[in-house]
């Protein structure tokens, strides 16, 4: 079994990519923890690293599974550049739960949050390519359940970025925030949001056309999910508007493939 955490894709095409070979279905990190895995011999954690270190989501989630001792276990991030704690903080996590984590390795992507700093994360899809020879190692060391630890150490930049006080400042610096102006209530950030922590609610002043507006609520894990997905570009980050050309999706995955029901 396969578990993702996604937000524009990346994660979900290389779970994907990966399961073709192994024969193992792809689930949502989300959905796993709901679920009783510890039949599974082979359990996959494939997620993004948010500044330097593993998504707060992630972290909150991986203690709740319910997965073997025994279980071969490897994790796969995706990032921009570099790794960070976003190995070495689930690892350690997995300690607790006496867990040990066979393999880890990390593959480069296009990087989301690019579109936060005025870049095109789609200048960078010649990542794809060139780390193609990577994901055919990660695939066969996968297979055959190679024991190795790539980008699994700790790191005191990582370990800065991620102490609460420096996590609390950058969640709060670029939580998307809805344009209320632009917002037509159609309910595509609530369906791609992972967390489920969009929600759409009648206008307190309607207009003719506009009768519903998004929110964000109080559990955004930052993915930028909803920011890319908005065909209005509604969603905001620091006040400043988004640009459709710079709007990221992988190019393996479909919006239907990230959207989830509204709850």
């Amino acid at each position: 079994m396969i578990l993702y955490f996604s937000g524009t894709g990346n994660c979900l095409a290389v779970a994907r990519q990966i399961a073709k070979f192994t024969n193992d279905q792809v689930m949502p990190l989300t959905e796993a923890v709901r679920q009783d895995l510890t039949f599974e011999r082979r359990i996959g954690l494939i997620y993004p690293s948010y500044d330097f270190n593993t998504p707060p989501a992630v972290r909150n989630l991986v203690p709740q599974l319910k997965i073997s001792t025994n279980a071969y276990i490897f994790i796969i991030i995706t990032c921009g550049a570099q790794a960070g704690n976003s190995i070495w903080t689930i690892r350690r996590l997995l300690r607790e739960k006496g867990i040990e984590m066979a393999y880890s390795h990390k593959i480069r992507v296009p990087d989301n949050s690019a579109i936060v700093f005025g870049r095109n994360p789609n200048d960078q899809k010649w990542k794809f390519e060139r780390f193609s020879k990577r994901l055919d190692t990660i695939i066969a060391d996968v297979q055959a359940e190679h024991k190795a630890h790539h980008y699994a150490w700790w790191s005191p930049l990582a370990w800065f970025m991620g102490t609460k006080r420096m996590e609390q400042w950058m969640l709060r610096k670029f939580r998307p925030a809805v344009n209320e102006t632009k917002c037509i209530g159609c309910g595509i950030c609530s369906g791609v949001c992972p967390m489920r922590n969009i929600t759409i609610t009648d206008r307190e002043k309607p207009t003719a056309t506009n009768v519903q507006l998004a929110a964000v609520g109080p559990h955004c894990t930052v993915c930028l999910a909803c920011l890319h997905a908005c065909p209005q570009q509604a969603i905001e980050v620091g006040a400043k508007s988004s640009v459709k050309a710079h709007q990221y999706r992988h190019p393996d995955i479909k919006l239907k493939d990230l959207s989830r029901p509204r709850p």
